[in-house]
């Protein structure tokens, strides 16, 4: 009887819920069948069909000055304006309470703009006068392009939904109007203030030390805006001075390295030597150390331009590099990092090490010049007794490359923010290398009457001796001038011997002096 009991109010539990399931049912019928579903179908269409709309075709470009800027819209709950500095970061400012992003982004320098800035040297005036208008009509041209691929994407997502086309153009219609009343409010909670507040990300992380005070930046708007249009022009005259260098035809019996140093944190650097490794036909890419400022964390992203190379990139820690920049550049697909290593890159042997300091962190016992020599000394000792002949030596200052004199015929070093070279007694050729980032950043200061040049040089080797034949030294003028130079340099005996004092007077080349044998490139 109990059991009977149970199975009966069992099967009453199960009519009630399929009861209750099927008035659902006709309930949701019911409102299906109604006008608020097909409203809300029709709204949720242009939303969806208006957010697809923006992210494919919510972009335009604008001209300013040489370079061509990006400027892009997209749906975010949080309404900000971002400015994209790549590869530094970016600079995020809440300057409207919208849901909308709006960004920038320099993507392209256009060399027939920049070489107006050769010929012409109030190009950069007219410029700095202009670019309040260029950005204006560059905001207005994105707003309304915007709203035309937002309809498009809400009609389009309409007709594939509906097969209707009131529908589809419902659909067009609220999606304009979400994204104009979204516009208004953006407009209307814009804050101008918001600049002196900005949030940065990436290597701009250390920004409010390189640009100085935003509230500077805000009461001297005018003088800012002619520097931003110098800025613009500066960059655009070193691609173009680039562009212009020779181009060198490949030959399987040279081996060409290109020898950089002292970059520290210059993005215009990475264009320039992506530019030498193209139009020379490098083979392998050595950096001689200094490749950030302060060795930071956020500096880290900025050893990523290193994989977008297309050769090996070999390099040793600089003192501005720290353990963690070491890391980042390891990382990279193509990087070859020494640090006490002897290695065969691209057909020859190197040996490299990291500078033992690390200047950037104050409360770091670093060694003084004598210590660093013996550190160079133990080292260079280890390569003489190993059982491998090393073609080059890679350090980053002079001090620990000195005790390499008559160990390895080439040393490679850096440092000093200035090229020089020098063929020892004992047949052991010291190349100091200039920064190639000009310095780093302090070298986009306007105020300097001589900007620190960037320089490199392209290392010519015989593919079957190892031996230095030549060497191009290059020279693009610092931020501001538009000079480039080449200067080709001979060596005289390529296969002397190394380790035994010579009786004749060793060579001394001071810097810019031309060996015999040598041509010069203006």
């Amino acid at each position: 009887m109990l059991s009977q009991i149970r199975a009966y109010d069992l099967r009453g539990a199960l009519d009630r819920s399929r009861a209750f399931l099927g008035r659902a049912r006709e309930a949701i019928g019911r409102w299906r069948a109604g006008r608020l579903w097909r409203w809300s179908c029709v709204v949720v269409a242009g939303l969806l069909g208006g957010w697809l709309g923006l992210a494919l075709g919510g972009q335009v470009v604008t001209p300013i000055g040489p370079a061509d800027v990006t400027f892009s819209l997209s749906p975010q709950w949080h309404g900000e304006t971002v400015v994209n500095v790549a590869p530094l970061g970016q600079l995020a400012f809440d300057t409207h309470a919208a849901p909308l992003r709006i960004e920038a982004a320099i993507t392209e320098i256009r060399s027939s703009a920049a070489q107006e800035m050769f010929t012409d040297p109030q190009a950069i005036d007219r410029m700095a006068a202009g670019i309040g208008a260029d950005l204006t009509s560059g905001v207005t041209a994105l707003v309304l392009r915007s709203l035309l691929v937002a309809a498009l994407g809400a009609a389009l997502m309409g007709l594939l939904l509906f097969r209707n086309a009131w529908r589809a153009l419902a659909s067009a219609v609220t999606s304009v109007v979400v994204l104009a009343a979204a516009g208004g409010v953006a407009a209307l909670t814009f804050n101008p203030s918001a600049i002196v507040q900005p949030r940065y990300t990436g290597l701009l992380g250390e920004a409010p030390a390189v640009v100085g005070s935003v509230d500077d930046v805000v009461g001297r708007f005018t003088e800012y805006q002619e520097q931003l249009a110098g800025l613009v022009g500066n960059v655009a005259m070193i691609y173009q001075a680039t562009s212009s260098l020779p181009v060198y035809e490949e030959d399987e019996s040279v081996i060409r390295v290109l020898h950089v140093s002292d970059i520290q944190l210059n993005p215009a650097s990475w264009s320039i030597i992506g530019t030498l490794q193209e139009q020379y036909g490098v083979d392998v890419i050595v950096d001689s150390g200094d490749l950030t400022e302060r060795g930071s964390a956020a500096e880290d992203v900025f050893a990523d331009e290193i994989g977008k190379l297309d050769v090996p990139y070999v390099w040793v820690r600089g003192q501005h590099d720290s353990a963690g920049t070491q890391r980042a550049v390891e990382a990279q697909s193509n990087a070859v990092v020494l640090d006490g290593d002897v290695t065969e890159v691209a057909g020859l042997t190197f040996f490299g090490a990291g500078d033992p300091r690390y200047v950037a962190d104050a409360t770091r016992l670093n060694p003084d010049e004598a210590e660093v020599a013996a550190l160079g000394e133990e080292q260079a000792a280890s390569v003489a007794d190993g059982e491998t002949d090393v073609d080059v030596a890679i350090l980053h200052t002079r001090a620990q490359a000195r005790p390499f004199d008559g160990v390895v015929p080439l040393v490679l070093a850096g440092n000093e923010h200035r090229r020089s070279t020098e063929l020892s007694d004992l047949g052991t050729r010291f190349l100091v290398q200039g920064s190639t980032g000009g310095a780093g950043i302090s070298g986009l200061d306007h105020d300097e009457d001589r900007p620190t040049p960037y320089q490199a040089s392209v290392l010519y080797f015989d593919a079957e001796t190892g031996r230095l034949q030549a060497r191009d030294d290059i020279d693009l003028g610092g931020v501001g001038l538009t000079s480039a130079q080449v200067e080709r340099h001979i060596e005289e005996d390529p296969d002397r011997t190394v380790g035994d004092e010579p009786e004749e007077e060793p060579e001394e080349e001071p810097e810019g002096d031309q060996e015999e044998g040598g041509e010069s490139t203006p």
